[in-house]
């Protein structure tokens, strides 16, 4: 697909998410962050919305947020989605290198975190599929959030050699869990 464009969003407009939110419940029907709690992220400015946008039409979205001491921050992808009828077209990968060169360029990130849930179903190997294919290292530690049924591995993309990011799956969810706490927080 020729001509995407991507825009960050640090500042909460309600007409944007609006175009963005079919795409964000198709993907994540169940589990996913209330509109009041994206909000409120933004609102704080601990997280960020991100479009990929095709002639006006928002096509990708993600939700991320950043993590660490600056000499050691990491970009939390929470969220990442693609139109429906426009999965496999290459959107999503656009999007990660659009994400990453945006974090680096922005906050020095030194490295990418997602959590992909831990089934065993055909749908849960392809996401996990997407990740590696991206770069992304598979950690072995699968996590069971207290309040969600589906267990979750760590999966990170480091970006900085000269710095060490860790591929233990316990420490990376150290990351995503703090990420979270701040973000369910309310105030």
């Amino acid at each position: 697909m020729q001509d995407l464009e991507f825009a960050t969003i640090e500042d909460w407009d309600e007409a944007l998410w609006a175009r963005m939110e079919p795409i964000y419940h198709d993907a994540f029907p169940s589990g996913a962050k209330t509109k009041s709690i994206l909000r409120n992220m933004l609102n704080r400015g601990i997280g960020c919305l991100h479009t990929g946008v095709h002639q006006g039409e928002v096509v990708a979205l993600a939700v991320t947020g950043m993590v660490g001491k600056a000499a050691h921050r990491i970009l939390i992808i929470d969220y990442l989605a693609v139109e429906q009828k426009l999965r496999g077209s290459g959107i999503g990968t656009w999007m990660l290198e659009q994400l990453k060169a945006w974090g680096l360029r922005e906050h020095g990130i030194k490295g990418m975190i997602i959590e992909a849930e831990s089934g065993t179903t055909e749908a849960h190997r392809k996401r996990i599929q997407f990740w590696q294919s991206n770069g992304f290292v598979l950690t072995s530690y699968v996590h069971q959030y207290r309040m969600v049924p589906e267990p979750y591995q760590a999966m990170i993309l480091p970006l900085d050699g000269s710095t060490h990011v860790s591929d233990d799956g316990e420490a990376l969810f150290r990351y995503i869990n703090a990420f979270h706490k701040v973000a369910y927080r309310k105030s």
